[in-house]
């Protein structure tokens, strides 16, 4: 009867309706000068409710345009700026080894953005775990740490451990957010370990195998662990191609959907508050 209740009340859960902060959005060239002119994804957002966003694209200037435009401000978007590693497409399986792009990331955080200071630093991949022991990917890991910036990754569980031991913390006082957590094929039990582990990881959750289950609802394993850390986890809508803008209101759709699953409180943590909470934004 027990299994039958509750099965009934999330039959009936309704659609989450509050405020959204999407916290993996590109807005790379080929959407900047393409079918998406900054208008264009900006109503986008609006229409939404997304009212914050972490912004990372390719090259950089994607970020400076969102973030300096009196257009962002009129549609009540407030943009968290992150420097990307990538100037074109080739840098990303050379990045980690690759002075110029260290170069590049001081000059960036050296010249901010008109919406102020960038906060963190990525997304970058890491398509061989192995990678994150190269000189670069040891170097920004030391320079988040040292400089309080979050750094957004896509990565394998591997090489969440990989890249914490080079902190001088060895983890225990960078923000790692974890995109697509665990998309390698991590399983549920992995997630949970390196949370408990690395207290300052945060999982992203877009494009993650295993999430939702039946009529788009949250799988139960997968919401037993968000519920065992309802302060620990964001939402995305990872915009690295123009077909997600072109499909961006039916992903925002989808965590409504299952956001609804969750006790209020908690819905409310994963669609706004965690993020909103890393970078002091305020309530909309």
């Amino acid at each position: 009867m027990a299994a039958l209740a509750l099965s009934a009340a999330w039959a009936l859960a309704a659609d989450y309706t509050g405020p959204l902060f999407d916290a993996h959005l590109h807005y790379n060239e080929e959407a900047a000068q393409g079918p998406h002119p900054l208008g264009d994804v900006l109503a986008r957002m609006q229409r939404n409710g997304v009212r914050g966003i972490i912004a990372n694209s390719r090259p950089n200037d994607g970020t400076h345009a969102l973030a300096g435009s009196a257009q962002t401000r009129a549609a009540g978007v407030t943009v968290v700026p992150f420097v990307r590693l990538y100037r074109n497409r080739e840098d990303y399986g050379n990045w980690f080894r690759d002075e110029s792009i260290y170069t590049m990331v001081q000059s960036e955080l050296a010249r901010g953005t008109g919406s102020g200071p960038f906060r963190g630093i990525g997304e970058f991949h890491l398509y061989d775990s192995a990678n994150a022991d190269g000189p670069v990917a040891r170097k920004l890991m030391q320079l988040a740490e040292e400089r309080q910036l979050a750094v957004l990754a896509h990565i394998d569980d591997k090489a969440v451990d990989l890249l914490m031991a080079h902190t001088a913390s060895r983890g225990q006082r960078v923000r790692l957010i974890w995109a697509h957590t665990g998309i390698g094929g991590a399983p549920v039990a992995r997630v949970d370990e390196l949370m408990a582990r690395y207290p300052l990881l945060v999982g992203e959750l877009s494009y993650r195998p295993g999430l939702t289950c039946e009529s788009g609802k949250l799988c139960p394993d997968w919401r037993r662990l968000l519920l065992k850390y309802p302060d620990r986890f964001v939402i995305g809508s990872d915009t690295w191609i123009n077909q997600r803008w072109q499909y961006y209101d039916q992903l925002m759709a989808a965590y409504r959907t299952w956001l609804g699953d969750l006790p209020a409180d908690v819905a409310r943590k994963l669609a706004w508050a965690n993020a909103a909470g890393l970078f002091g934004l305020q309530q909309p």
